[in-house]
């Protein structure tokens, strides 16, 4: 029981002793939180003194920044001010002497009204002499004033005439004699300037070979090699005991250059057969066309012209396998473009230009088609294609006179171009009028449908028409043959008798691989 009343006390005094610190801890807390809150109002009045006087000083700031853009402001109105007085005191002054030089205009012109006046006054008095003095004229003389004045235009006029005709028949004795002098003069000139060596075509050409023995392989077994040469070039091959030589014959400068660089490469080689002969002539053929190409640069190079089309430089490059009645006409044409060039220099002209034109001329002569078109005016169609200026291409179509010549490069053109080809041996009608004649035997026998290639051979007595066997049969290739030669004999003038013949020929093709 006592150990129950003890542990109760016990129990009881601890109890005291917690309510005791709690009291003790509250009063302690109370005069803490006193002691904070005193010294928050305390730094609270600390910040209030400083926050007053930051904004008084700020005000003072502000005050005095304020009075002193007061007084600047202040200045520079007091500077406009003073600026505009001044201002007001010009304005015055121009005022007064703009009144002055009205009153001086003024004053002017009531002067020129008098003088106005005045001269009005003569004026009139003026009139009635000069029309007392023509009255009396008139009087005088019997005539009025207008057939007076009639009178002596007239005789103004026959004067005139009469000096002017005068005049003008000086004037032309005089050009004519200077005119025909001075021409002269510019076309020797040129022609000495300009010589150029002058080139003939033939007909033929020799290839000249090692030995006879070769002779045989070219003719091939039964003339089986000579035949498929002949029917590849479109040349006829002479082979006869003239010694180490066999002649190509053709009227196509181009076809016999094939003809002998193909021989020369089969030769050189050794294997020499029909399929070989055909791979060869390809070959050259491809050859024979980069080089008309290179060619063509060469010579625009060499005659300093630029900016050809290239199908221009093609069509410069095929006239080295040309001739124009005899006269290689590469040649010819090179040699006329100097003659133009010269003469154009000698006349003040473009010397460029007209070096153009006269290497130009005779395109016409080279097309790839033929169509019927004097040489001249498709010349002329051709530089228009290839956009060539309006100037060139009037002296290419005129230098024939089938057109107008608007531009005085086309005289110079045809001048020249009579020039070269006047120069003695320059040309030869007879080899121009046979060339031409084999080419149209060709034609006609190419118009007919089924006809692939055509070759006049023999010197025009044989004519070699090649067709498709696929489009004509063995019987008509025999009616072919006889329409052709019929419509030769009506149509064409030839020596002796043209031999016709037709080639039908199937061929299989394999490859073993």
């Amino acid at each position: 029981m006592n150990v129950i009343i003890l542990i109760m006390i016990a129990v009881v005094a601890a109890a005291i002793a917690v309510v005791a610190t709690l009291i003790i801890q509250r009063n302690m807390a109370s005069t803490r939180a006193k002691a904070i809150m005193e010294e928050a109002r305390l730094e609270a009045d600390v910040l209030k003194k400083n926050k007053l006087l930051e904004a008084r000083e700020e005000g003072i700031k502000i005050t005095s920044e304020a009075e002193r853009q007061a007084q600047s402001r202040l200045g520079k109105v007091q500077s406009a001010e003073g600026k505009i007085k001044q201002r007001e005191m010009q304005l015055n002054q121009q005022q007064s002497e703009t009144a002055k030089a009205r009153n001086e205009i003024e004053q002017n012109r009531r002067k020129l009204d008098d003088l106005a006046a005045r001269l009005d006054s003569r004026r009139a008095e003026l009139d009635d002499l000069e029309r007392h003095a023509r009255e009396e004229l008139e009087h005088i003389s019997g005539l009025t004033a207008d057939e007076a004045r009639e009178k002596l235009v007239e005789s103004l006029k026959d004067e005139a005439k009469t000096a002017a005709a005068s005049y003008i028949n000086d004037i032309m004795d005089e050009a004519k004699l200077t005119a025909n002098k001075e021409a002269k003069r510019i076309v020797v000139q040129s022609i000495q300037r300009v010589a150029t060596e002058t080139a003939i075509e033939n007909s033929v050409t020799v290839f000249q070979i090692d030995s006879d023995e070769i002779k045989g392989r070219i003719i091939g077994r039964e003339g089986r090699n000579i035949r498929a040469l002949e029917a590849a070039t479109g040349i006829e091959i002479i082979v006869d005991d003239t010694p180490e030589a066999i002649v190509l014959s053709g009227f196509d400068p181009v076809r016999r250059e094939i003809a002998r660089l193909a021989l020369h490469q089969l030769v050189a080689d050794g294997r020499i057969h029909p399929a070989r002969i055909e791979e060869v002539v390809a070959k050259v053929r491809k050859q024979i066309e980069e080089e008309i190409i290179e060619t063509g640069k060469r010579t625009a190079i060499d005659l300093g012209i630029h900016g050809l089309h290239p199908d221009l430089i093609r069509l410069v490059g095929k006239m080295k396998y040309r001739s124009s009645y005899g006269q290689n006409l590469l040649q010819h044409s090179r040699e006329t473009a100097n003659l133009c060039a010269v003469m154009a220099s000698e006349l003040g002209l473009n010397p460029k230009k007209a070096r153009r034109a006269g290497l130009l001329h005779d395109i016409g002569k080279v097309p790839d088609e033929e169509p019927e078109l004097p040489h001249a005016l498709l010349g002329m169609k051709l530089a228009e294609k290839y956009k060539e200026k309006p100037e060139i291409c009037n002296a290419i179509g005129a230098h024939h006179d089938e057109i107008e010549q608007t531009t005085l490069l086309a005289p110079i053109v045809q001048v020249c171009d009579a020039i070269s080809g006047a120069r003695p041996g320059a040309r030869r009608e007879i080899v121009e009028a046979y060339i031409k004649r084999l080419n149209d035997l060709e034609q006609l026998a190419l118009s007919y449908p089924g006809v692939i290639k055509t070759y006049a051979i023999q010197a025009g007595r044989e004519l070699r028409v090649i067709v498709g066997a696929d489009k004509i049969d063995d019987v008509e290739t025999e009616k072919l043959s006889a329409e052709i030669a019929k419509r030769i004999q009506d149509e064409m003038t030839y020596p002796g008798q043209v031999k016709i013949t037709v080639i039908r020929e199937t061929r299989s093709v394999s490859f073993a691989k």
